[in-house]
């Protein structure tokens, strides 16, 4: 009788309705507004770069200078990114994760808010260029923190979470994509437009806080935030797919054989859970790392062939390039929750992720304007092909990378694991936008 009502108390209780599902794909989504809204923009910020007409009537007059928007905007997101993310790692454990993720969704709205106040504010190229990257540089600061707290969270989750969490930062480019093709669309003046698009992050800013204060007070999720030490893998097991059961057994009888205690009191120190889980960790920067040293800096530079049909080419780059990217990508982090290959296991998955560099030609070799190097694949189609596997293989790799990392390590260590992982996906970000800045030379 004793142990029923032992193991009536341990039983997860039911995610009704999936609210807790659906709260941590709105948080997913959160965390990475910032960087899809600024990138997608790079229309607005290269002709008001260009034009400082487009947002004065006065008579301002400077000649024609490439600020080099694509690359220093990648570069000064991801460096931030990186090193707060490295001391948010190593941290994670003197600020309570509530107040850093409060005070992280707090900044990033104010910022938000400052950008689209400045839309209006008539400023001459340079003052509005080092206004915008300083901008960039401390939203994407309070964005890693919040990404590194929140994959944290989430890895205290059972692993289909994980991948939801994957999705919401998927459906952030469609998101922002969506609502650069509406404002190109839209009969407004570009002020207006420009007006509209930077608003629409601040509401959903504010709504994915709200989401965050909303999920403690789901009894699905108190379940594992407030988990007690002394629980044990038995719990995990009850919501697990049989082959995260399967791959669990085993390191419960690994730890028997060598005399391990079954949960240690004591989390592990970050180099041996990165001892774990480096396999994923070297995968998921490869992956990021090949995604942005082309995109944004070489796909936004693909023209259309079709360059009689004015409305085609307006919208081109935003329907081929953003959308096609981010839809595309979304499937991607979707699909591991119905297919997971190749296994963590597997010699496959380091070479699928290593293949992934044949991108980086195919993609230069596109209708590229003004390229310096032979075009290949002149028509749209071919481009939109290529984007979507490029993409879909971004979101399906990255996602596998961060569900299985957390199944490598013991229940205590997954935040852990969760943050370092964080880190080397921003690892990637930064190398590949720091190689953008060379490929964007070739081309």
């Amino acid at each position: 009788m004793w142990n029923e009502k032992k193991q009536k108390k341990q039983s997860p209780p039911d995610d009704r309705g999936h609210a807790v599902g659906a709260i941590i794909f709105v948080l997913g989504l959160g965390t990475l507004l910032p960087w899809n809204f600024f990138m997608t923009a790079s229309r607005y910020f290269n002709q008001r770069l260009a034009s400082p007409s487009i947002t004065s009537n006065s008579t301002w007059s400077a000649a024609t200078k490439d600020y080099n928007y694509d690359s220093w905007m990648a570069l000064l997101s991801q460096l931030p990114l990186l090193l707060f993310t490295l001391l948010n790692s190593f941290l994670y454990q003197w600020v309570k994760e509530r107040l850093r993720v409060a005070f992280s969704l707090s900044s990033i709205l104010l910022l938000f808010s400052l950008t689209a106040a400045l839309v209006r504010v008539p400023m001459l190229p340079d003052t509005f260029f080092s206004v915008t990257m300083a901008t960039i540089w401390f939203i994407n600061m309070f964005g890693a923190v919040l990404q590194g707290s929140l994959f944290g969270m989430v890895g205290l989750f059972p692993p289909r979470y994980s991948t939801l969490f994957m999705s919401g930062q998927g459906l952030a480019g469609i998101f922002a994509a969506l609502a650069s093709l509406l404002s190109i669309l839209s009969n407004a003046g570009e002020r207006s437009a420009a007006l509209g698009y930077f608003i629409t992050p601040c509401v959903a800013t504010l709504g994915t806080l709200l989401c965050y204060l909303l999920l403690p007070h789901l009894e699905f999720a108190r379940f594992y935030l407030n988990r007690s030490q002394s629980d044990n893998l038995e719990t995990k097991q009850e919501f697990l797919s049989s082959t995260d059961m399967k791959v669990l057994n085993d390191l419960e009888v690994n730890r028997k054989i060598i005399g391990e205690p079954e949960e240690s009191q004591v989390r592990s120190s970050v180099l041996n859970v990165f001892k774990k889980i480096w396999l994923m960790a070297a995968c998921v920067t490869c992956v990021f790392a090949v995604t942005l040293s082309v995109f944004p800096v070489i796909t936004v530079r693909v023209r259309t062939v079709y360059m009689d049909s004015a409305a085609w080419d307006n919208v081109f780059t935003c329907v081929c390039c953003f959308i096609v990217f981010n839809a595309m990508d979304l499937v991607g982090r979707s699909a591991p929750s119905l297919v997971q290959w190749p296994s963590k296991e597997s010699r496959v998955f380091p070479v699928a992720v290593l293949s992934r560099v044949v991108f980086i030609p195919l993609l230069m070799m596109c209708n590229v304007q003004d390229s310096r190097l032979s075009v290949f694949f002149s028509h749209d189609a071919a481009f939109v092909i290529i984007m979507a596997l490029f993409s879909f293989s971004n979101g399906y790799l990255a996602s596998l990378c961060m569900a299985y990392a957390p199944q490598l390590v013991r229940s205590k260590d997954c935040e852990t694991a969760g943050s370092l992982m964080t880190f080397f996906l921003v690892l990637g970000l930064a190398l590949g936008a720091s190689f953008s800045f060379l490929l964007g030379q070739l081309v």
